[in-house]
């Protein structure tokens, strides 16, 4: 998600001051260096059961690496991770561009709802026609809500992501006709997974405009405008991702937390401030959007309760990921001259930023019940 280079070239492209650098390069030069970036008694295998009067048409997701399925492939980026060891246990070892040894939270998420096994990247060339009925992610690994954050990491802008939203649809309208397709997208669950590299990327070159607050309002507004376009094209269930604890990465626990590695508490600071006006603002749009439903999804809590007490959800290794020292190597820096774990469904996280297959197992099985809920049964 967070790149060094790319940080240091945007400096100089914008011939910022070098003290300015040297200034943000405590918290920068780790965290850039990331490209951005079953619980056995409890967790199901099975899709959750819905109601008869239930079914979800496709799932659809944007944003960035936790649900980028492999678009990054098919960009001039460093942000891929299309290489081993990345997917060693999908499909016997195959680097499809998930950031993930395995599966992500879209495909789980694809998988539980009953959608399909695997949910693929839109700009991948194999695709089918009959693929895009079942539903496709646009996330590049890298993007934010923030315009910046996609330039400095070179990745798909959510703006362009909402265009390829429209090409998709007009692929879908010439397959199966218009009322079809718009039945697909209004039946479908639109995820939107991003701010993580605003907060983490951006924000700390933001700094010299923006306090905090005012920089995490400006997030929440580009959200709050994100949603209500898919819905002008036809969303109907639309489910947005909160900021994660991102101050207990690895890779930040690393470059920020002090010789104990701790979790840093002014980046988990401002994802919980972020959060809040995220959930009251997606309140707010909910009421005002006629037979739709606007989920927030927890991506903070949830991770936070594993991260403090992992043996509850049969995993041990929260502080580092599974590959290579599993404290700094993420995107490039993980590759194959980096060793592995011995047992990677005992570690939350694959890399230093990015959950592992079983940490993303145990993450939707936490959120399921409640999102379902949300989209479909009530109003909370």
């Amino acid at each position: 998600m967070f790149l060094f280079h790319a940080y240091f070239y945007y400096c100089a492209e914008k011939e910022l001051s070098p003290f300015i650098f040297l200034m943000h390069l405590p918290v920068v030069k780790g965290i850039l260096f990331c490209l951005c970036a079953s619980i056995y008694l409890c967790r199901s295998e099975e899709p959750i059961n819905l109601s008869k009067n239930v079914s979800v048409s496709a799932l659809i997701a944007f944003g960035d690496s936790f649900v980028d399925q492999g678009n990054n492939n098919y960009i001039k980026t460093l942000g891929k991770a299309n290489f081993p060891p990345y997917g060693k246990d999908f499909e016997g070892g195959k680097p499809t561009g998930r950031f993930s040894n395995g599966k992500t939270i879209a495909d789980i998420l694809a998988e539980a709802l009953g959608v399909k096994q695997y949910l693929p990247a839109y700009l991948d060339p194999s695709l089918q026609a009959k693929d895009l009925l079942s539903g496709v992610s646009f996330a590049s690994g890298g993007t934010g809500y923030d315009p910046l954050t996609p330039k400095i990491s070179s990745a798909i802008p959510l703006s362009d992501q909402l265009d390829n939203f429209k090409q998709y649809i007009g692929e879908l309208k010439r397959n199966i006709g218009e009322e079809a397709a718009q039945n697909i997208i209004a039946n479908s669950v639109l995820l939107v997974v991003a701010s993580t590299n605003d907060l983490l990327i951006t924000l700390p070159i933001r700094r010299l405009e923006y306090d905090v607050p005012a920089y995490v309002n400006m997030l929440v507004k580009l959200a709050y405008e994100f949603v209500q376009e898919i819905h002008k094209l036809g969303a109907r269930k639309i489910a947005v991702f909160s900021a994660p604890p991102i101050g207990c990465f690895p890779a930040v626990r690393t470059i920020a937390g002090g010789v104990f590695r701790s979790c840093k508490d002014g980046e988990n600071e401002a994802a919980l401030l972020y959060n809040t006006i995220l959930k009251q603002q997606l309140q707010i749009l909910a009421s005002n959007l006629p037979q739709s439903r606007v989920a927030f999804v927890d991506f903070y809590n949830p991770l936070l309760s594993i991260i403090e007490d992992p043996n509850q959800y049969g995993l041990e290794v929260v502080d580092r990921g599974c590959c290579g020292t599993g404290k700094i190597e993420v995107v490039f820096l993980c590759n194959n001259l980096s060793s592995t774990c011995y047992n990677d469904s005992k570690y939350l996280f694959w890399d230093s930023i990015h959950l592992s297959e079983e940490g993303s197992e145990v993450f939707i099985n936490l959120i399921l019940q409640n999102l379902v809920n949300s989209l479909f049964y009530n109003n909370t």
